[in-house]
Parts: structure tokens; C-alpha cells; sequence
């Protein structure tokens, strides 16, 4: 054998092993893979269909977050690509993040442990909690092509909310104006701006999933669950709001002592005029019974009413010790 054709054979035989026998790869359970010819993404033919998500971006980030629907490759194989062809593989598993980790600074929010932000009442307050996220299939080109780091993105998103939200939260109102209260938590004072992010952790996390779910639109990625644990407020102010807290529930114990007291009195007094009532209706029956009596005894003639007159005066002399009648003269 020639030495040129042992080049060419050798060059053969390493195309061969590096871009045919290494072609094949395969997608697993947990994961979408999309395609890419020439390093541009394999796009479904046709007109792009219309996105639900998008109902949640502004108007006027509609046109900016309008990507391409790709071809995904769903999982099994083997699969096959060609030299010119790159598979790009994601996980779509549903993951946690601790919310304080920052991916480009683990240094930052105190070793990602706590991040803060300021309440209404310009009270800084230190959170701890977790994101619940996955990729969201449809959206595999804003992941993969659309952003440079799409998980640093939608965290970055996220906290602007939360600190947004936490900046502008209220308790919310009830019918009465008064400000609600959940059940066993009466015994913190509302409208400190602490209290009531406590009281409300669950509204706080349930308006969080609302306000991201653009997210899938903008990066690709879902916000499964927003799971805020801890609201925690600096030492100093914990001890200051543990005396106003105090405070309030003595004044609390005392109004619903008071508020007792007088719904037993008025329970009282409802008896008492039930009673009185009663005892009225048993005093007029028996008035009542003779006048329908006499009603009676007139309508069935002229001397009965005198007679009956007349029985009832007789009865009344017999028992009567003493009678003394008036003669005309």
C-alpha cells in the first residue's frame, strides 16, 4: 500500500469515526432537544402560532419577546445528525432554587442565604425561600437562543418583583373596611407593614406566580411556585415589634372581654323581655276567651247576656261573706 492512499484511507477512517459513528445520540425522558443546521434552530413550517403567554407581557413587549417556534425532538433514539447539525439537549425536570442565590455573585444577599428588601414603612426585612421553576417546552428558543443566561434573567425578573411588591404591599381590606386577619393570627397588629406580609405570606406567594407568569414568554422559563418561608426584620426592630405586639394583644384581650360581656348582657336582657312577653299573653287569653264568650252568649239572644249576668252575680254572693246592695227609696 502507497503511502498517499494510506493518508486518504486514514483520513477516511477518521471521518468516519468522528462524524459518523459519533452522530448518533439519543434524548432521555427528561429532556427536549433541538436542532440546529448551519447554527440556525429548525423552525416548524408554516405561520408561528400564536403564543398564550404573551396575553401577559405589556403591549408594547409583545413584538420583542416574539420568537420562533422550533422543531422539538421529543425523547427516545437514536437519533442522527450530520457534521453541519448540533443537537442542543435540555432538561425540562421541574427544579429549586434557593431565591437569595445569586448565579453570577454567590458572595452576594449574605452567601445567598437572605435577601433583603424594604417594606412600605422603609423597614429592611431579610426573606428566605425558594423558586420552583422548569423550561418550558414551547419556549425552547427564548431559553436556548433568545438569551445568553435565561436562569440569571428570570431570577433577576423575580426579585424586582418581589422587592416591588414588598415595597407597595398592603393588607387587603375586608367589606368592612377593617383589615383582614387570618384565623389564629389575630394576635398581631395589622397595618405595621411586617405584620401584614406575615399574615399574608400566602397572597404574597399566590400574587408572585401571577405577576411571572410572562416569564415563560420572555426566557423560556415557567415559575412553577413562589415559596416564600421567612419575612425576618432586623434584631432591633424584632424586639420593638415584639413589645408593640405585646401591647396590641393585651388591648385585643381586653375588647373581646369587653365585647363578651355586653353579648351576654344583651342575651340577658333579650330572655328577660321574652319572659315579660309571656307573661302578658298568659294575663290576656283568659280575658280574651271570655270576650269571645260573650260575643257568643249576645248573638244568641237578648236575655242570655243577662242571665249569664245573673249566674256570675250569684256565684259571687256565695262566696262573698258580706253583701251590701244600694235600696232606692
Amino acid at each position: 500500500m502507497s503511502v498517499p492512499l494510506g493518508i486518504v484511507l486514514g483520513l477516511l477512517a477518521w471521518f468516519i469515526v468522528r462524524y459518523i459513528a459519533f452522530s448518533f445520540y439519543t434524548v432521555d425522558q427528561n429532556e427536549r432537544a433541538v436542532k440546529t443546521i448551519f447554527g440556525r434552530a429548525e423552525r416548524l413550517p408554516g405561520p408561528p402560532m400564536d403564543d398564550p403567554f404573551t396575553e401577559y407581557l405589556r403591549p408594547e413587549e409583545r413584538e420583542r419577546y416574539r420568537y420562533p417556534q422550533v422543531r422539538v425532538i421529543p425523547p427516545g433514539g437514536p437519533y442522527f445528525k450530520w457534521p453541519w447539525e448540533k443537537i442542543y439537549k435540555v432538561s425540562i425536570a421541574t427544579q429549586t432554587i434557593n431565591m437569595a442565590l445569586d448565579l453570577e455573585d454567590p458572595r452576594a444577599n449574605q452567601g445567598g442565604t437572605v435577601l433583603e428588601a424594604v417594606t412600605k414603612d422603609q423597614l429592611n426585612v431579610g426573606l428566605k425561600g425558594q423558586i420552583r421553576y422548569r423550561v418550558s417546552e414551547r419556549h425552547l428558543y427564548a431559553y436556548l437562543f433568545g438569551v445568553k443566561n435565561p436562569v440569571v434573567h428570570v431570577m433577576g425578573y423575580f426579585i424586582s418583583i418581589l422587592r416591588e411588591r414588598i415595597a407597595n404591599f398592603a393588607a387587603p381590606a375586608t367589606e368592612t373596611g377593617q383589615l383582614s386577619t387570618s384565623a389564629g393570627e389575630g394576635a398581631e397588629m395589622s397595618g405595621v407593614s411586617i405584620n401584614d406580609l406575615r399574615k399574608n405570606l400566602r397572597d404574597l406567594n399566590e400574587l408572585m406566580d401571577r405577576e411571572c407568569l410572562s416569564s415563560a414568554a420572555r426566557y423560556g422559563i415557567i415559575l412553577d411556585a413562589s415559596l416564600i418561608t421567612e419575612i425576618d426584620a432586623p434584631p432591633e426592630v424584632e424586639s420593638a415589634m415584639a413589645a408593640i405586639n405585646t401591647a396590641h394583644n393585651q388591648v385585643s384581650s381586653d375588647i373581646s372581654l369587653a365585647q363578651a360581656a355586653a353579648d351576654q348582657k344583651i342575651v340577658q336582657s333579650k330572655r328577660a323581655v321574652e319572659i315579660e312577653t309571656l307573661k302578658a299573653q298568659a294575663e290576656v287569653e283568659p280575658l280574651l276567651a271570655l270576650a269571645e264568650q260573650l260575643y257568643a252568649l249576645k248573638k244568641s239572644g237578648a236575655d242570655a247576656l243577662s242571665a249569664y249576668l245573673r249566674n256570675v252575680r250569684l256565684g259571687l254572693y256565695q262566696q262573698a261573706e258580706r253583701v251590701i246592695m244600694e235600696v232606692e227609696q
